[in-house]
Order: structure tokens, then sequence, then C-alpha cells
């Protein structure tokens, strides 16, 4: 990947996230400093545990629903906003969490950015702002743009934030339509939730909807080279992009790969219906043709990387 044009420090919100967490790595191994602002609701300390003497690196407990401290912005060059809930299904029952924790926040970020003179800022938003696409894979291009969660309301609504600023304030603006982020570091989720499910029960999983909900399925490394690529290459004021890779899983064949990878005893047993919760999208393939032309590619394909997460969250803790 080609070095960023963008030169140290970094904001990142949401840097003890799972995904977060491997973005600050690779920017400290990149040499540059880094501001984590995190109100640990989600997000670990454990995960920045052994940056914990780097000199390079600071961690502040912030909680972005009010406006964040400003010296935390002054000199940086670029913000990584990745700070929300992460749980969709949350806002179904708790309206108001994806508006404050990811609308407001993010409104938040950008003023923060305004005011101390930040030039950059990369948003992570979701493929769920395509609502129920009916191409596939589906492009950047794809519209209107209808997402059917709260969670996706608020990714739909932050875009529109990050273009209007960088429209009316000069920022430039990444936007990244992410397909489902998977790995080591991910704390909720369905290959997650499966694997506590059969540490519970190793006799029986229970599965949402008809298994036949079909996704793709990134490794988080990926999806941080993806980013950074981007961050790096892209020129126009806004830029929007799908990170994914070329394929797609089926629920079904997941739940079979963990229920084989944790000892092949459970019996599988689906509560039905085409979409696992309300808000669910129960078909999504992205296009990243856009992306590949900057010259990135994916190291593992959804059957890789979910067979490396079912390996990752199986394994017995250490000690």
């Amino acid at each position: 990947m080609a070095e960023s044009a963008t030169s140290a420090p970094a904001v990142v919100t949401g840097g003890a996230g799972a995904i977060g967490s491997v973005l600050v790595h690779h920017l400290r191994r990149a040499g540059q400093s880094v501001q984590v602002l995190d109100n640990f609701s989600s997000g670990r300390r454990e995960f920045l545990a052994d940056l914990a003497h780097d000199r390079g690196l600071t961690i502040r407990e912030v909680d972005l629903r009010s406006p964040p401290p400003l010296e935390a912005f002054r000199g940086a060059k670029v913000v990584w906003h990745l700070a929300a809930n992460p749980d969709i299904r949350l806002g179904t029952t708790e309206p108001r969490t994806d508006l404050e924790h990811g609308t407001i926040a993010t409104f938040n970020v950008l003023e923060a950015a305004r005011k101390a003179d930040v030039p950059r800022v990369a948003f992570s938003s979701s493929s769920v702002v395509y609502g129920f696409p009916t191409q596939f894979p589906t492009s950047e291009a794809y519209g209107p743009l209808l997402p059917q969660s709260l969670y996706g309301a608020s990714k739909l609504a932050s875009e529109g934030l990050v273009s209007a600023y960088a429209h009316c304030y000069g920022l430039k603006g990444f936007i990244f339509r992410f397909a489902n982020i998977i790995g080591p570091t991910m704390t909720h989720g369905v290959i997650f939730d499966f694997v506590e499910k059969l540490k519970r029960d190793p006799h029986r999983l229970e599965v949402l909807g008809d298994g036949r909900q079909a996704k793709s399925y990134l490794w988080v490394e990926d999806c941080v080279d993806a980013m950074r690529t981007v961050e790096a290459k892209a020129t126009d004021p806004v830029n929007v992009y799908n990170l994914s890779c070329h394929d797609r899983i089926s629920v079904r064949e997941i739940a079979e790969r963990t229920v084989k990878a944790m000892g092949g005893r459970a019996t599988i047993h689906y509560t039905g219906g085409d979409r696992g919760w309300a808000g669910d999208v129960p078909q999504q393939l992205l296009s990243i043709e856009k992306l590949e032309a900057l010259g990135w590619k994916p190291t593992w394909e959804s059957s890789e990387a979910v067979d490396r997460a079912i390996a990752a969250f199986a394994r017995p803790p250490a000690g």
C-alpha cells in the first residue's frame, strides 16, 4: 500500500474498538502519532495494552455525544471517525442510540475538526445505507439509498454531514461503506454469537432467520489496509468507497462451519423468516471495482475470513 499523503498526528475516534484498535496499530507502525478518543462502552483497553508505554499514543476517555476537547484535534492532519454504536439490533429497542452515538457524534467530530483546522476526515459508514438493493454487486453509484434500520439511517445522515462539511468548509472527506468486518477483536456479530452459544450449549445452535441470508465478510486487517489505501490515494473532495471482498457466504454455511469447528455435535435450529431481526438486510454483495482501481485487493475472501474468525473465537483463552 502507498504511504498516506498526510503525516502525523492523527485522531482515531473509537480507537479502542474492534476496527479502530487495529487501525491504531497500523498507524503507529507507520510512525504516526495518534490521539485515541473512546468512551469504552464497547471498546476495550486491552486491545491497546501492548501500546501502554508508547509515547506516540495518547488515549482519552471521551463521550462524543458532547463536543470533544479541541486540544485533541489541534495539529492533526486526519481524523479517522470510527466511533459508533456497533449493535444494529440495539437501535430497534432504543431508538435514540444511533442518533446520539452516530449522527450527533459525527456532527461533534466534524465541528471539532473544522474548528481545529484538520484538513481530512475519514468516516466508517456501512453497506446498510443501500437498504434492500436490487443490483448485485452493488456499486457506490446505486440509489436511491433507503436504509432499513436506524443504524443505517444514522450512517447515511452522517455521510451527508461529511459531504456538507467537505463542500462548505473545504475538508476532504473519505466515506467507507463496510461489508461485514470480522477478526479476532470483534465482540459481537454472527460468528462471535454462534461460538458463544455453542460454548454454552454444545448440542444446540439457534440461528435467527432461515439461514439463507448471505453477505460478504472482510478480514479486519484487509479493512484497515483498504481504508488507508483510500485515504492515501483518493483525490476527490468527497470520496465514497465500498470496502469488501469479491464473494459472500450464507448464514447457514457459517453455522455449519462453526459447528464443525467446535466438535460437530450440535444440531442447528432456524427461527424462520428471511431476516434475522427487524432492520436486517438479508442479501449483500458490494462492488469493489472502484477500490481495486486504486491498486488494492483483499487477502482473504469471505469463506477464508469466516474460518479464520471461527478459529480465533473458538480458541481457548491464553493461560
